[in-house]
């Protein structure tokens, strides 16, 4: 037999092995969405809420404040986080232009839901999967984003929230610039990548998703670790299901129990390749984390909706109605 003729047969080999790999990995995805959810995995009042800008510029009102509070009873919504940036490249945040009505929402909020907690929202586009963008390896920039986090504390807000995107899986400067901020003493929480939902998928240069190691390494440094569990291609509710329900699994093995852990609610609609608004809907979300969360007692879990201002009633419902609401 020729070189070629085994080289050839090698090839086929793989192709046919890559074709088997991708053909079961969407039948596994499946199989995680079969059966019912435990009659136990409902809110543990450990949920949380993004919110956008328009809270802290001025375009929000006493009567949107109230609405708001309004909306949030009888949830398990623990945590605002409220958009205060976007940080400047360089780590800086210009309050005063970005922020100015920041410290009446804060106490307008604690008068109107005074057990809800309050973290700034901060993050900017990255190095080196964005350029420009903010370089986590530079530690003038850290300290910088460590100074802007201390800044939004004084406005009032109770807690960090940090979303760096996109992270590549072993940054050490994001590991750094979270342990920069947990010296400051507030609550901690960052908006975390997928991880990885087939073998070594992150060292793929697209900065998608973190290896399983590294997401354990971010949650030891957070009180609070928020999976952006959307964006997932996913053609199918079922699929997706499935994938949010994987993801919540391989989450729990490595989140420190001393760690919050929440899996994020997709309550925005676009349809395009990354995200199909048919298969990607927050019913499907919420099914998928019961099921991963299975029989796990786990009490610091929760689910977290993005965002407020894309929010439909009919999400609001497939929340309240799937996780909130006791069997």
């Amino acid at each position: 037999m020729s070189r070629w003729s085994r080289r050839r047969r090698v090839l086929v080999v793989i192709a046919l092995a890559l074709i088997l790999l991708l053909s079961a990995y969407p039948v596994s995805l499946r199989l995680q969405y079969v059966g019912e959810p435990a009659a136990d995995t409902r809110t543990r009042n450990n949920d949380a809420l993004w919110l956008g800008h328009a809270w802290v510029d001025g375009r929000k009102t006493a009567a949107d404040v109230t609405a708001l509070a309004q909306q949030l009873n009888g949830t398990g919504i623990r945590d605002l986080y409220v958009h205060t940036g976007p940080l400047e490249h360089d780590g800086s945040l210009p309050l005063a232009k970005v922020s100015p009505k920041a410290s009446w929402f804060v106490a307008a909020m604690r008068t109107a839901a005074p057990d809800v907690r309050l973290q700034a929202w901060l993050g900017d586009v990255v190095q080196p999967g964005k350029d420009p963008g903010m370089d986590l390896d530079d530690s003038a920039v850290r300290t910088r984003v460590a100074a802007s986090a201390k800044a939004v504390l004084a406005q009032g807000f109770q807690g960090i929230h940090y979303d760096f995107e996109p992270v590549k899986s072993g940054s050490k400067g994001f590991l750094a610039v979270l342990d920069a901020t947990r010296a400051l003493g507030a609550p901690l929480s960052v908006a975390a990548a997928q991880i990885d939902p087939l073998w070594q998928l992150h060292r793929i240069p697209i900065d998608k998703w973190w290896s399983q190691e590294y997401f354990g390494e971010v949650a030891r440094r957070v009180d609070q670790i928020a999976v952006m569990s959307y964006d997932t291609a996913m053609p199918l509710d079922s699929l997706y299901g499935g994938y949010v329900a994987k993801q919540t699994k391989l989450a729990l093995e490595v989140t420190p129990a001393s760690t919050d852990l929440l899996m994020g609610l997709p309550a925005y609609w676009e349809s395009n390749p990354s995200h199909w608004g048919h298969a990607e809907t927050v019913e499907a979300a919420v099914r998928g984390a019961r099921l991963g969360l299975g029989d796990s007692d786990r009490q610091n879990f929760g689910l977290a909706m993005y965002v407020d201002f894309t929010a439909t009633p009919a999400n609001w419902a497939a929340y309240r109605d799937g996780w909130c609401t006791a069997p």
